[in-house]
């Protein structure tokens, strides 16, 4: 008999008989992440159908070209590799990665018992692996960084090992996404309400519709879903599974199994290719996830230095090590 692979939808049916025996509750997300991954656990061997606003500061770099699309199609193995004729694979849409990422942060909270005040920093510590595309040199760095809350102080922001004082906001300047705490507490949990948020910095546009945004509405709360996710380690409660979900909601985002993070563990990616006119890139910033828990492993990014003859393209692979509130920037945790 010939394997076929099986997409995740088909076993939505099952989740919901499950859930309607005896009477019970209808399963929660983290329930029905747990039920999947044992149900696909089980089948193994015999499954298978295969945007400019004055004074505003984007709190990301090379975020231009990110974005994200719902409906790609690609082979997963369960040890995260590429599907070959000897281990059939499952289908797998960048949606449901996201929404099995939701699940398993909703089920691993991190609490923020002492959330951060808007004159301290947040002081993240990353490790990045970068690789020059053209020579195959690889080297590590260990990049700290310490972010005024408000802004209203100068920050320390390091790139690739080299560091440098970031001047505070001016007078009539804004950051986004805000990393104050009472305004992250103000976005919705609802994945809808959290895109026409990002797509309207500070509420500068009321939107009630997805159906009503633009290509450059789209774009803009792609971006701004993947500064969050990217940029502010500290979220309120589910804020960070919301945004998960909101992203998978973008039209371009695809996932793309066997990527390798910085510690050499294999994933699979969520790439983001959406461009600000409305078209689709390669897509540079992608986001990995362990293919069986769906925990977040960390980022692969693309860097260039130089122009012309003598300009350079690095991937970059990065994880966050630590992160901490401090009260003075410099200040290690």
């Amino acid at each position: 008999m010939t394997d076929r692979i099986i997409d995740d939808r088909e076993l939505d049916p099952v989740l919901r008989e499950l859930s309607a025996w005896d009477d019970t509750r209808p399963l929660d997300p983290g329930a029905r992440h747990r039920a999947r991954t044992r149900l696909l656990s089980a089948m193994e061997g015999r499954r298978r159908p295969l945007w400019q606003c004055p004074g505003l500061r984007i709190a990301a770099s090379g975020l231009a070209t990110a974005a994200i699309a719902a409906t790609v199609l690609v082979a997963v193995r369960e040890d995260g590799g590429s599907a070959t004729a000897q281990q059939p694979a499952r289908a797998v849409t960048a949606s449901t990665v996201l929404a099995e990422a939701a699940a398993y942060d909703r089920e691993h909270p991190q609490p923020v018992t002492t959330p951060p005040r808007d004159d301290q920093f947040i002081y993240t510590k990353e490790i990045i692996k970068e690789t020059n595309r053209a020579t195959g040199e690889t080297k590590a760095y260990v990049d700290e960084n310490w972010h005024s809350v408000d802004g209203k102080q100068r920050s320390w922001v390091m790139e690739v090992g080299k560091g440098w004082w970031s001047p505070p906001l001016a007078k009539n300047e804004a950051k986004w996404p805000t990393q104050e705490w009472a305004s992250l507490k103000k976005l919705p949990t609802e994945p809808k309400q959290l895109i026409l948020a990002m797509a309207s910095p500070f509420g500068s546009a009321k939107i009630h519709s997805l159906d009503k945004l633009t290509d450059q509405d789209w774009w803009m709360a792609q971006t701004s879903l993947t500064s969050l996710l990217k940029s502010i380690p500290v979220l309120p409660d589910g804020l960070r599974a919301a945004a998960y979900e909101a992203l998978g909601m973008i039209p371009g985002v695809k996932a793309v199994p066997g990527e390798q993070d910085a510690k050499g563990r294999t994933g699979v990616a969520i790439v983001c290719t959406l461009h600000p006119d409305g078209g689709r890139t390669d897509g540079h910033l992608a986001f990995i996830f362990d293919p069986k828990t769906y925990e977040f492993l960390g980022f692969r990014d693309v860097r260039t230095s130089g122009d012309g003859a003598k300009k350079k393209t690095y991937t970059q692979l990065s994880y966050l090590d630590s992160w901490a509130i401090t009260d003075k920037v410099k200040q290690r945790p």
